[in-house]
């Protein structure tokens, strides 16, 4: 039986999975991409990204930092120093004591984490979806091939192969549409999941290294920070 022919045979309802199935297909091909595309430059501007932080801890000016972060909106490490930093020193341009800010610093560093974190898993739960129901959507396009199958059985009165193959082959073509449609959801779901654990440990440490360096390092950072007044005095 030709595939033309199969199309052919394919009742209503075995149609409207298949459509179902090959629009899910499309979504969750997009979303793949979008994704990985997306994962790759976060994964990139903070690779460029990291050394200036380094450099920053080890006693570099905080200008070059802060002059480095429009450069790098991407990259998830970015975005948790950004906060950081802009809180300390909102703090100290507000006249209060830096050291004591710690309080408010953690708790900004922790708040844009999560806020990275919410953008990052942002249609992730729609992959997880689909690798979950379209096995189930291609299991219902076989039940319909099945039932196919024995009206053709019905209305020919016997159970030769003519009268069966039209319903076993939608039911096939059904099922194995709904597995190709889920595999690759759910791969791409559980390596972008690994990629959000990594980003996670990464943002976690580097927010540990910024308050270590902020806060017991103080009296060397002070001098450093002066920087930033006037670099945000002048935007």
């Amino acid at each position: 039986m030709s595939f033309s022919e199969l199309l052919g045979n394919v009742g209503l309802f075995g149609a409207a999975v298949m459509i179902c199935l090959a629009i899910l297909s499309v979504f969750s091909v997009g979303m793949i991409v979008d994704k990985h595309r997306r994962f790759r430059t976060a994964t990139r501007q903070s690779q460029m990204f990291k050394p200036l932080l380094v450099k920053f801890i080890h006693g570099g000016e905080v200008k070059e930092l802060i002059d480095a972060m429009p450069k790098h909106k991407s990259s998830h490490v970015a975005q948790v120093v950004s906060a950081g930093i802009l809180e300390y020193d909102g703090v100290r341009q507000a006249g209060g004591d830096p050291v004591a800010s710690l309080d408010l610093v953690t708790s900004a560093l922790r708040e844009s984490i999560s806020e990275t974190l919410i953008q990052m898993k942002r249609g992730l739960g729609f992959l997880a979806t689909i690798g979950s129901i379209a096995p189930f959507i291609g299991l219902f396009g076989t039940v319909v091939g099945i039932i196919n199958a024995f009206r053709g059985i019905a209305a020919t009165g016997s159970g030769g192969m003519a009268a069966v193959s039209g319903g076993i082959a939608e039911a096939l073509v059904a099922t194995a549409l709904g597995i190709f449609v889920a595999i690759p959801a759910v791969v791409a779901f559980n390596h972008f999941t690994g990629k959000l654990e990594t980003f996670h440990v990464e943002m976690n440490r580097a927010s540990s290294q910024l308050i270590n360096c902020l806060f017991k390092t103080p009296a060397m950072k002070m001098q450093n920070l002066k920087v930033a007044e006037k670099t945000y005095a002048t935007r």
